[in-house]
């Protein structure tokens, strides 16, 4: 009776130790691999990185880009200069012509009419001052002699200078229709394309009434606006560039305004365009014009910035520790961004050594190998001279 509740203690106490060395095995074997895997990971090799430097200056080039509109050098609206009604249109809307190009004509049955009445009158003048002259001339020796009067010579001679005078008119008038005649057919004065056709065959127009307006072909310009700051920076004579479709250009500068646009506080700025720009009147076009920001900073690229919390940015610079290069955040601000970079500065100093790209797989403190890159010691070494 006695031996059997002995008996049974004892399994009790051999399964409690067997359970026991079985934990103890397994918390062992755990804190081996935890080891293990941590002096893996110390004999891990360092992340390699590709690397810039910063170089400080005390100031940077900015473009700023300022929008215009092509123009025409010539822009005007045509008429006739005589009254009547349209009677043919040569040109269609869109349509290139030549200086002198005849555009439209008038009905001219009218001045026709006019015009032979009034060389009919030429014709009967001239008749009658060729028989006041024959008249004279004859009566000339007659009143020398006194077998006329001298009132009656007079008045022959004054009827003669009276036909000069009507013969004078007449043809006065024929010239007159003649150019009303000229004027009938209106003509480009330029080298133009066609714009709107604002009358057409068999309306009756006015003189000055606009029938067409003209755009010239040739000496077409860029009209653009710029700031008020910037325009005093702007060299009459010298070439900038401009951006028209998906075409860079480079064109001079033929003059800028002296009006300012009271709303948005810009002058016009006038360049001439290349003469093989086929550009339509009123196409967007731009220009870039560059100015001197007195800002201490250095250019970096932006896959070498990280963006923070509150519009902070960060970048990771290249310090030596322990033997071992490590990325390590500094703190900068973003002045300026063109293209693929950024002009800034912030607690970099000149010289450093940053990760220009991967940034956002490195840890602050993390070891890692910077790569070569070419030209670089000599960037800083040239900086630090």
């Amino acid at each position: 009776m006695t031996g059997k509740p002995y008996k049974t203690r004892w399994k009790g106490s051999a399964l409690a130790l067997a359970i026991a060395v079985g934990i103890t095995g397994v918390v062992t074997a755990a804190l081996h691999a935890r080891v293990s895997a941590e002096q893996s990971a110390s004999l891990r090799a360092p992340m390699p990185v590709e690397q810039t430097a910063f170089i400080e200056q005390q100031d940077f080039q900015r473009e700023q880009k300022f929008l215009g509109l092509v123009q025409a050098a010539s822009r005007s609206q045509v008429g006739f200069e005589v009254p009547g009604a349209i009677a043919e249109v040569f040109v269609r809307e869109g349509q290139a012509v030549e200086a002198g190009a005849a555009l439209a004509k008038l009905d001219t049955q009218t001045l026709e009419a006019r015009r032979r009445a009034a060389a009919s009158a030429v014709d009967q003048a001239s008749a009658e001052l060729e028989l006041a002259s024959a008249r004279r001339v004859r009566q000339a020796p007659l009143a020398e002699s006194g077998a006329i009067s001298a009132q009656l010579f007079d008045d022959t001679r004054l009827a003669e200078k009276a036909v000069e005078s009507a013969l004078a008119a007449a043809q006065a008038r024929l010239d007159s229709l003649e150019i009303d005649l000229e004027k009938s057919v209106l003509r480009a004065p330029y080298a133009a394309r066609i714009g709107r056709q604002l009358l057409d065959r068999g309306a009756v127009t006015q003189p000055g009434a606009p029938v067409f307006t003209l755009t010239s072909l040739e000496n077409r310009e860029a009209h653009i606006g710029v700031a008020v700051e910037q325009a005093r920076y702007l060299t009459v004579g010298k070439n900038y560039p401009l951006q028209w479709r998906d075409r860079s250009l480079s064109a001079p500068l033929v003059a800028v305004r002296s009006d300012v646009n009271p709303v948005s506080m810009t002058t016009v700025a006038i360049f001439s365009l290349p003469g093989d720009v086929d550009a339509f009147d009123g196409e967007p076009v731009s220009v870039s014009v560059p100015r001197t920001e007195p800002e201490t900073g250095g250019w970096l690229p932006l896959s070498a910035l990280i963006e923070g919390e509150r519009g902070i940015w960060t970048v990771l610079a290249l310090r030596e520790r322990d033997g071992n290069t490590v990325a390590l955040r500094e703190v900068v601000e973003v002045l300026h961004v063109s293209g693929d970079r950024a002009f800034v500065r912030g607690s970099v100093r000149d010289g450093d050594r940053l990760i220009a790209d991967g940034v956002h797989r490195i840890a602050p403190g993390t070891a890692v190998a910077p790569l070569e890159a070419p030209g670089l010691e000599n960037a800083v070494a040239h900086q630090e001279s």
